[in-house]
């Protein structure tokens, strides 16, 4: 383990053990937890625009449009044009739809892992101490 004061450097580094067992998790569907996330998010929002897909995920639209090019090559994604020509909108296609009812499961078995780790109440303190560093912005 690394022993450094920089609250930066701790926080990269745990969300890239984190990463991993999600990742390992979900690697028997071809899935990485960043794909995972972004087709729940697209299926919670219903069909998106980019912008909006951007905003909450809190992705810049460079990098939103590289992981959705992505998720589009595998056919899970599909890009319309939008009501603005200029913006398109996302939807998943069928495939997405039937791998995220896979993929939830395991999913939620690490959920299950970490709060075991860190319990009920470490988990709320988590969540609240990552929510007051993304205000920083």
């Amino acid at each position: 383990m690394i022993h450094t004061p920089c609250a930066c450097t701790r926080i990269r580094r745990a969300a890239r053990a984190l990463t991993e067992v999600y990742d390992d998790a979900l690697l028997p569907l071809g899935l990485k937890v960043t794909q995972f996330s972004l087709l729940r998010t697209i299926a919670r929002l219903g069909t998106p625009s980019l912008t909006q897909l951007a905003g909450e995920t809190a992705l810049d639209r460079s990098t939103l449009g590289r992981n959705v090019g992505v998720l589009q090559r595998k056919g899970l994604v599909r890009l319309s044009e939008g009501e603005d020509l200029r913006e398109h909108t996302v939807s998943l296609s069928p495939q997405a739809c039937r791998l995220l009812e896979q993929a939830a499961p395991l999913w939620q078995q690490v959920q299950r892992r970490v709060e075991h780790a860190l319990g009920a109440q470490g988990v709320a303190v988590l969540f609240d101490a990552l929510a007051r560093l993304e205000e920083l912005r």
